[in-house]
């Protein structure tokens, strides 16, 4: 049994308009909503064996707030960062996540919208039709995480409609920090 996680990075701030979309820096809010997912995730005890992050500013700065839970004493994962995450399309993502050696079992995807959106939706199996896929299918904002797991050995067979979804989470579903 694989599990995958897909966090959106968290909002990022519009404040210098003379920053490249790539360079623009969480908010505050984002910062906020980082360390609410920093929390949840060591509730969880979420120890991915391999996190692919996007090297955006923003998305850097989220995992920024995760790193000390998820790479943590005892959580040994690795961090790749992967300039194909940036503004790929929801098949893009889904070949980069089937080119994971069948090794890592749990793997944490930090990305953007609306190709992170739009790979989610299409993961979970037919049936699984419950609130969470309903919040997921109706808007995946800034910050929130998907959380599936899929059955088989090797991530080459993860495909639309393979997975459970086990919980979405969104930042206002959190205590605050």
């Amino acid at each position: 049994m694989k599990t995958l996680y897909l966090l959106r990075h968290a909002k990022s701030s519009w404040d210098d308009p003379s920053l490249s979309d790539e360079e623009r820096p969480l908010s505050p809010r984002g910062r906020r909503a980082a360390t609410a997912m920093a929390h949840h995730l060591r509730r969880e005890g979420v120890a991915p064996d391999r996190i692919l992050c996007s090297p955006s500013l923003r998305t850097r700065q989220t995992l920024d707030h995760l790193v000390p839970v998820l790479m943590g004493p005892g959580n040994a994962g690795e961090v790749l960062f992967e300039p194909a995450i940036y503004e790929a399309a929801p098949h893009q993502l889904l070949a980069l996540l089937q080119s994971t050696p069948p090794e890592i079992y749990s793997l944490l995807l930090i990305g953007h919208n609306p190709g992170m959106a739009s790979l989610a939706a299409s993961l979970p199996a037919p049936d699984g039709h419950d609130a969470s896929l309903a919040h997921l299918q109706r808007k995946y904002p800034t910050g929130a995480l998907a959380t599936f797991q899929f059955p088989h050995v090797e991530w080459d067979a993860l495909r639309p409609g393979s997975c459970r979804l086990l919980s979405f989470v969104r930042p206002r579903d959190l205590p605050a920090p």
